[in-house]
């Protein structure tokens, strides 16, 4: 090859390992924070409803969840000491599951971490249609609806999750868990955008703090249920194209969304979850 048309090529190929380190520096951060941030949660939980059980005070269920705890209604009060206590499992596996040292250094405790984590999304999720659909969701009918969305949206991924791992096809398997995991994440990430709404209008802007509905909170519940899956997609597209553009662009959206979750993390711990404890 001539000389100048190597040297040519050589500023098309710096921008192309630029944007791949680019992209992957803002995935590690944005990854980084929401681990940062389900430990706080799962703190939470634990401490929360872990200590009520544990006291025999199921009362304090209700410190947070309406119909946490209901009297002489032992089926629904299992069911969501079931869902809690999945809660707590998933919120500390899910990052755990997805970190390659450990898929790569102990893939035995990568497999059974796995199994615990799918069975425990297949079993948050049933008893997550009986909360909404028995007892009722805090939102009413709509956020009934979006909640079933989210559940149907865990069982897709899980089982294709499940499908291509049987099949050892891990590049689809590894993005299918990554589909199950933002799934998984919806409850955790509609309290931290919640958050970060208050913070930003100092108000429960677009909403009923009463009724727990409006048009604010089901297109948060779209935002944090439903739309990660095509962000998802969209970076497992800038993940594989050729073009710098498109990672760079996924980068800054990356980033975008990790200054929110910081900020939406900082207001639920203060103001959320430590007060609680």
């Amino acid at each position: 090859m001539p000389v100048t048309s190597y040297t040519r090529n050589i500023p098309s190929l710096s921008a192309s390992s630029a944007s791949i380190r680019i992209l992957d520096l803002s995935t590690k951060v944005w990854f980084t924070v929401i681990v940062i941030g389900q430990l706080i949660f799962s703190y939470y939980i634990i401490r929360l409803y872990g200590s009520s059980a544990l006291l025999g005070n199921l009362e304090g269920w209700n410190a947070m969840t309406p119909h946490g705890y209901v009297p002489r209604d032992l089926m629904g009060n299992v069911v969501f000491g079931a869902h809690i206590f999945f809660a707590a499992i998933i919120t500390i596996g899910g990052p755990i599951q997805l970190l390659p040292q450990i898929r790569a250094r102990i893939p035995r405790f990568h497999r059974i971490n796995g199994r615990l984590y799918i069975g425990s999304a297949f079993l948050i999720s049933l008893a997550g249609f009986y909360l909404a659909w028995v007892r009722g969701a805090a939102g009413g009918l709509t956020d009934s609806i979006i909640i079933t969305i989210n559940g149907l949206i865990i069982f897709t991924c899980a089982y294709f999750a499940i499908r291509y791992a049987i099949q050892r096809n891990l590049e689809i398997h590894r993005q299918w868990a990554i589909r199950l995991f933002l799934a998984m994440s919806g409850v955790w990430f509609f309290r931290v955008f919640l958050m970060l709404w208050l913070l930003i209008h100092q108000a429960p802007v677009g909403f009923d703090p009463e009724t727990f509905q409006g048009p604010f909170l089901t297109a948060l519940g779209v935002f944090v249920y439903i739309l990660p899956q095509v962000f998802a997609q969209i970076y497992f597209r800038a993940k594989a194209a050729s073009s710098s553009k498109l990672k760079i662009i996924t980068s800054a959206g990356l980033i975008i969304l990790t200054f929110g979750i910081v900020a939406g993390i900082f207001g639920a711990t203060m103001g959320l979850w430590l007060p609680l404890l």
